[in-house]
């Protein structure tokens, strides 16, 4: 019962998060943008639904599929352990943040994955649309590592929804353009990554960027050595994107960004 909801769950909730964020950025901008949201947000958004389609194609199967699946077949480390059902569901969410944050790693690490990434970091400004903007090949290859992972540890079916939810809202929240008061966003950062602490992930330096992969939680940054605090240049002179693209036109538009794999840098 709960897979065949999970649908109308996710997408209620990605709504809800994307107009709130949508308003946010409006009411309370952390940086002046850079390139027309227009052009931005109907091809960011309309690469997000083609990956929709395309899962749904390649993949019919999802996340919490697997999982079920998995728990049937009495796969993987929590369904051999005799745990309390809460601590496998929390203890999963940890593990799969911290596979996320490795996967995020390697994508930067190995020059076929980043060849992948770079659609994403390739956006010229840093908006709640840059949490969806991913190329659907890298999307691929993300739920085929996922589900790899949901297997090996075993991940209860309601662990993984909680979050497949969180992942989605926090990549839409850490990449949103909006503004934290400096003591709330450094109070925040003892637990979850914040908008200014992912903004310096996205700096066009190599220094920064090859900094701050988490996702949601903190500590893997922390624990990891991959923690900067503050761009270089300061939030308001930072410079997103990549040094290599830098035409709005051409890092906008949705065949561009579709061809990004496949381009000479």
């Amino acid at each position: 019962m709960l897979v065949e909801q999970e649908n109308y769950l996710r997408v209620g909730l990605f709504l809800t998060v994307l107009i709130g964020m949508a308003y946010w950025e409006v009411y309370a901008p952390r940086r002046k943008l850079t390139v027309a949201k227009w052009l931005r947000w109907q091809n960011n958004l309309t690469l997000t639904f083609i990956n929709s389609i395309l899962l749904k194609i390649l993949l019919p199967v999802t996340a919490t599929g697997v999982a079920a699946y998995a728990a049937c077949n009495q796969w993987g480390l929590f369904n051999q352990l005799v745990w309390p059902a809460w601590l496998a569901i929390i203890m999963s969410i940890v593990l799969l943040d911290l596979a996320v944050y490795g996967q995020h790693v390697a994508l930067h690490a190995f020059a076929p994955l980043w060849r992948l990434h770079r659609a994403h970091h390739a956006d010229l400004d840093l908006d709640v649309t840059t949490g969806l903007r991913f190329h659907p090949l890298e999307i691929l290859f993300s739920m085929l590592f996922k589900f790899a992972v949901i297997v090996l540890i075993g991940a209860p079916v309601m662990g993984v929804l909680v979050f497949e939810i969180i992942l989605n809202a926090m990549a839409m929240f850490n990449h949103g353009n909006i503004y934290l008061p400096r003591k709330l966003d450094y109070f925040l950062r003892y637990i979850i990554v914040t908008p200014d602490m992912h903004c310096v992930h996205h700096s066009t330096l190599p220094t920064e960027m090859n900094r701050n992969f988490g996702f949601n939680l903190v500590v893997w940054d922390r624990l990891f050595a991959t923690y900067r605090d503050q761009p270089q240049a300061g939030h308001d002179q930072v410079v997103i994107g990549l040094p290599q693209w830098r035409n709005p036109q051409f890092c906008s538009r949705l065949v561009n960004i579709l061809r990004m794999p496949l381009g000479k840098y």
